[in-house]
This record gives C-alpha cells, sequence and structure tokens, in this order.
C-alpha cells in the first residue's frame, strides 16, 4: 500500500491508530522513508488484542486500528469510499488503487496532477469527482486503514476482517481532462453570488444555519502556555475544534478551518506537519462524542 501511494507522488503520511470504537489513541506524521522502516512494528502491535468495551456494554478482544492519510506537494488525492460493482467499473481506468475495508466495502483511489491549488479548489475539484461517480460516502476523510490489517468495528466482533488490495496501478495520476474524458469529472457548479461581507455561516442540508465558533475567545479564553509567552494555543485549537465538532462540523471540515483560523496550525503546516490540524480535530471529536455520551 506504501508502495501505491509513493508511486504516484506521496511524500509522507499523517498515522493515527484508534481503538475499537473508533477513538483515537494517538498520531504522528511521518515522511515516506522513515514510515516504510516503522511500518512493520506498528502492524504487528496493532494486531495485539486487549479487552474492550464496546458502546453496547460487552466486552470484546480487540485490537487498534491501523490508518494513514497520504500527503504530497504535487497530488492531489480523492478518496471513494462505499463503492458498489458498477461504480468499481466505471473508476478502474483512473484509480491507483483499490482496496476493501470489509466484505462488499470497497474504496478507491484517484491521484491527480494540475488540480488548482487552494484548499477549496481542491475540494471543489473533489466534489465534481464525487458527484460524477455518484452514491459514494461524501464524508471520506482522505484517510485509510493500512491493508493487511484488521478493521477492527464493533459490528464485526469476534470475526473481524482484513483490509486487503485488490488491485493497485503504480505510478497512474490522472489530470483533470483525463478524468473528464472518463465521464469522471462532473461540470463545475455556477459560481455563487457575491456577499457584500465575509460570513462564517454555512447552510446544513436541513436549510438551518450552521456557525464556526469564535476562535478568538477560545484563545482569551485559554490559560497561559507553560513557556510563559502568551496563551496555550494548543489548548485554544482543541477547545475550538471541539465546540466545532459539537456543532456538527465533520473532522475534515474542522481540520481544514483550524489552519485558516490558527497561526500554530499554520506554524506547523509550514514546518510539514500536516497532521497537527487533522488529529487535533480528530482528538477534539472524540472528546465531544464522550461527553455527549456522558450527557445522554
Amino acid at each position: 500500500m506504501l508502495d501505491a501511494f509513493t508511486s504516484v507522488g506521496a511524500e509522507s503520511f499523517v498515522v493515527t491508530k484508534t481503538d475499537i470504537n473508533q477513538q483515537v489513541i494517538w498520531g504522528k506524521t511521518y515522511p515516506a522513508g522513515d514510515l516504510r522502516r516503522l511500518m512493520p512494528a506498528m502492524v504487528r502491535t496493532a494486531a495485539i488484542r486487549k479487552p474492550c468495551q464496546i458502546p453496547d456494554g460487552g466486552m470484546v478482544m480487540a485490537g487498534e486500528n491501523l490508518i494513514i492519510r497520504p500527503t504530497g506537494p504535487n497530488v492531489a488525492f480523492v478518496q471513494l469510499d462505499d463503492l458498489n460493482a458498477e461504480q468499481l467499473d466505471r473508476v478502474r481506468p483512473a484509480v491507483f488503487i483499490i482496496h476493501a475495508t470489509s466484505p462488499g466495502n470497497h474504496q478507491a483511489w484517484i491521484a491527480a496532477s494540475g488540480v488548482p491549488e487552494g484548499k477549496e479548489a481542491f475540494r471543489e475539484f473533489m466534489r465534481r469527482v464525487r458527484k460524477a461517480v455518484g452514491g459514494n460516502d461524501k464524508s471520506a476523510s482522505h484517510a485509510t486503514r493500512v491493508a493487511g490489517t484488521e478493521n477492527f468495528k464493533p459490528k464485526y466482533a469476534p470475526e473481524f476482517p482484513t483490509v486487503r488490495i485488490v488491485e493497485s496501478h503504480s505510478g497512474r495520476v490522472m489530470t483533470p481532462e483525463q478524468l473528464e474524458a472518463l465521464g469522471l469529472l462532473a461540470p463545475p457548479e455556477p459560481a455563487p453570488a457575491v456577499l457584500p461581507f465575509k460570513t462564517s455561516r454555512e447552510h446544513t442540508r436541513s436549510g438551518g444555519e450552521r456557525t464556526w465558533p469564535d476562535y478568538q475567545r477560545c484563545v482569551a479564553g485559554a490559560p497561559p502556555a507553560k513557556e510563559g509567552n502568551g496563551p496555550d494555543r494548543s489548548l485554544a485549537d482543541f477547545v475550538w475544534c471541539m465546540m466545532a465538532a459539537q456543532r456538527g462540523w465533520s473532522i475534515e471540515d474542522t481540520a481544514n478551518k483550524l489552519l485558516e483560523v490558527s497561526a500554530k496550525a499554520q506554524e506547523r503546516a509550514r514546518l510539514r506537519d500536516e497532521g497537527y490540524a487533522l488529529i487535533t480535530a480528530q482528538n477534539a471529536a472524540a472528546a465531544a462524542q464522550k461527553r455527549g455520551r456522558g450527557r445522554a
């Protein structure tokens, strides 16, 4: 799997481990070379089973989910999840890897070059591909379970499926023009009317408005940093992400927005630690979910 991703331009990976309840245990960003060296040990430790409590109160023996999120400077990765047989046939000429995360649940990845720079431009490109394919999981996080590891979820216990590669095509990188010729790139949507001012509100699918938390208030309410050089911005980022999760924002949207509002997240990204924002959003979402269960 690492060979497939690096063959199309992945240079680093955000690696996370989650428990059977999908709660984040830890996460870190690795250059591709370092991860290739460390991956065998990660796979071995992920397979070690121990007693775990699941939401219905039962106990099962389970290991850890090993998940990677590829990044590269000159390539856009589009993840297509929950594809049926017809959709797989449609995307097969364009994808560089197809793998099954469970029986009947296939995932495919497209690597594209020549995509306009910028997060919003990439998100629009991704929406156009997913719209053309149709019916796949639009909440896909651009992270995937490592082939050869088990998919630990309560619904699969005690016979957890092993993630397996169905096919791969080393070095296959598509251009937007090639995807369009294959019918895998929907026409761009009409540009929305320009508002007289920028707003932090976005409409939900139900027609209501969902707003982002006030980041500056989170910074103002944060305790002093241990170094004594201002507020604890890591904690401010975490609290802001947790509030975003409580308002219904996805982990991916929250991580992208954090990169816009947080100077610390921007600094970490400049240092090629692209995983800081995503891992902060993942941990905060897990904390928000746990707090929600506690209040129930």
